[in-house]
């Protein structure tokens, strides 16, 4: 991993009349990631994309991108930039390679360059054979790789990535993220805003939390989830009166204070030696005849460290909840 930051912002402040979107924002991004940018609806994500992209003026702060001031500097910075926002920008009229070409030429590249441009992109984000059909035909996930392959179009040094999988199914998603690793091996720095916790989980090296306007939190996604405790031993009870036995069995092997659920039936707590206090807790229940629905080992996930570090969960969490 390179020491050299390809996105700095310091102390950044945007205010809309009495709001503020941005107060005293930091970010260090290097060269060469994927970073992701979490945070609640509100709570600064697009608009710290919107500035470091020089499509919003700061109001207070510093920023570079590409070790360019994103205000003096604007014109150069968009010149190694590429943007793709929440919902894809391309034409459905055209074909994916019409799409290309047409970017291309809006890039000043020329017709012979854009044309070889497009061929290059459709094969980069494995679109050749789906290349001279028209875009209303293309699925969500195809949809979105052609929108990051005319992000492409100027092979930028930093990509910023506002929600990128925004609706699309389980499928779709994975292809999305197949083509952001792609990028980032052949050099490109991605700042990936997202409310999927497991996209950033699998694609990020580390990741910002931002609320109300300020980073809250930034390390790698095993960092911030030992913040919260590491591996913990669950017991799911069959009854609801068997908790209270459990959680006495828990507190004798694990590591620190058990909490239970009793609406969802759970016992769980933290642990140090995992295999051996998940052993020992399965084999004394066992023996004091506790009936258990399930026992195992739960790390935390990104979701448990939003919910400590905001007090609640994503909105993307809570709308699976509520479905559920």
């Amino acid at each position: 991993m390179s020491d050299t930051y390809a996105v700095r912002a310091e102390a950044l402040e945007k205010r809309y009349g009495e709001k503020r979107a941005l107060d005293g924002f930091d970010l260090a991004v290097r060269e060469g990631t994927v970073h992701g940018l979490l945070g609640p609806n509100g709570a600064g994500k697009t608009t710290a994309v919107r500035i470091l992209s020089t499509l919003v003026r700061l109001d207070g702060g510093h920023a570079t991108v590409a070790g360019l001031d994103v205000v003096r500097q604007s014109r150069e910075v968009r010149a190694r930039i590429g943007l793709t926002g929440q919902y894809a920008a391309v034409d459905e009229v055209l074909t994916g390679r019409q799409n290309l070409e047409m970017f291309g030429r809006l890039f000043h590249l020329g017709g012979r360059r854009a044309k070889a441009r497009a061929v290059e992109l459709l094969e980069q984000f494995d679109l050749t054979d789906a290349g001279d059909k028209g875009v209303g035909a293309y699925s969500g996930g195809m949809r979105r790789r052609l929108d990051l392959a005319a992000s492409m179009i100027l092979a930028p040094a930093v990509l910023f990535l506002d929600e990128p999988t925004t609706g699309l199914d389980p499928r779709s998603r994975g292809e999305v993220w197949d083509s952001v690793r792609a990028l980032v091996a052949s050099g490109t720095t991605v700042l990936l805003t997202t409310q999927y916790l497991e996209e950033a989980d699998k694609l990020a090296s580390r990741v910002t939390v931002i609320d109300h306007g300020r980073a809250i939190a930034d390390d790698t996604p095993d960092g911030l989830k030992n913040r919260i405790g590491g591996d913990r031993v669950e017991v799911v009870v069959a009854e609801r009166s068997e908790i209270p036995r459990v959680v006495k069995v828990v507190a004798r092997v694990c590591d620190g204070e058990p909490e239970a659920d009793e609406d969802g039936l759970r016992v769980h707590a933290p642990v140090t030696d995992r295999v051996s206090a998940l052993t020992e807790v399965a084999r004394t229940l066992q023996d004091e005849g506790v009936r258990v629905e399930d026992i195992g080992l739960r790390r935390p996930s990104l979701d448990d460290v939003f919910l400590r570090l905001t007090g609640h969960r994503t909105d993307v969490s809570e709308a699976k909840e509520a479905a559920a």
